[in-house]
């Protein structure tokens, strides 16, 4: 299997691709490479949610998250041309996503920056839910409200302090809900150093979750009932 079947079908498992009409995506990329400014905003509402969505999981900081998903659609209009049509135009989109997240994220240990911004907010409520809580059936009540709010942003600043590897396996696995063979195609890896380099991370971020918890003075299962 070649690099863009590899690349697409991890796209596919993290949910990338935009349905669209037959024929479609063929006449949209024409548009694209005749530099139609309308098939560029097109692709930008087609895809910016989900563009950042992905450049949040990975890098952990919503300004950052911002301005690298612009740099993701620059750098789209800029290369549009060397898109030879090999696989789909959203799983090239994804591959140009990934590849800036990786940069972005050695960028930014080398400068020790790594993750260690707290976020002011999560953005997407939806971008932790498999790693947080599940929604509730239920009004939940202000104070619930606050806790959740304070939860995600632990569960996301410890998330951002693991290194890039760490951090990677388990946004594929955890977050994105690739299976082991797709993450071993995006990263190259054996099953086994998959398997057993996810069970590490899991175990490093639920540490530092816990001290994080401890120091915002968080209750555990044990602490007082509301």
């Amino acid at each position: 299997m070649g690099v863009a079947a590899e690349i697409e079908r991890a796209a596919l498992a993290a949910g990338f691709h935009v349905p669209m009409p037959e024929g479609h995506e063929a006449k949209l990329l024409e548009r694209l490479k005749r530099r139609d400014e309308a098939a560029f905003n097109e692709l930008v509402q087609l895809y910016q949610a989900k563009v950042f969505r992905l450049v949040f999981r990975m890098i952990g900081d919503r300004g950052e998250a911002e301005d690298l998903s612009q740099e993701v659609f620059v750098t789209v209009f800029k290369s549009i041309d060397g898109f030879r049509g090999d696989s789909k135009l959203s799983t090239w989109l994804y591959r140009v996503a990934t590849n800036h997240c990786k940069n972005r994220i050695k960028y930014l240990s080398r400068r020790a920056r790594g993750g260690k911004r707290e976020l002011d907010e999560i953005a997407d409520r939806d971008a932790l839910d498999s790693v947080s809580m599940s929604t509730s059936a239920y009004m939940p009540r202000p104070d619930e409200l606050a806790l959740a709010r304070q939860t995600e942003t632990i569960i996301q600043r410890a998330l951002g302090e693991l290194d890039e590897d760490q951090r990677e396996l388990v946004v594929l696995r955890d977050i994105e809900n690739m299976t082991y063979e797709d993450i071993q195609r995006v990263t190259g890896l054996p099953e086994g150093t998959v398997k057993s380099r996810l069970h590490r991370s899991r175990l490093a971020l639920q540490k530092r979750i816990l001290e994080l918890q401890s120091e915002s003075g968080q209750k555990g299962e044990e602490g007082e009932e509301p």
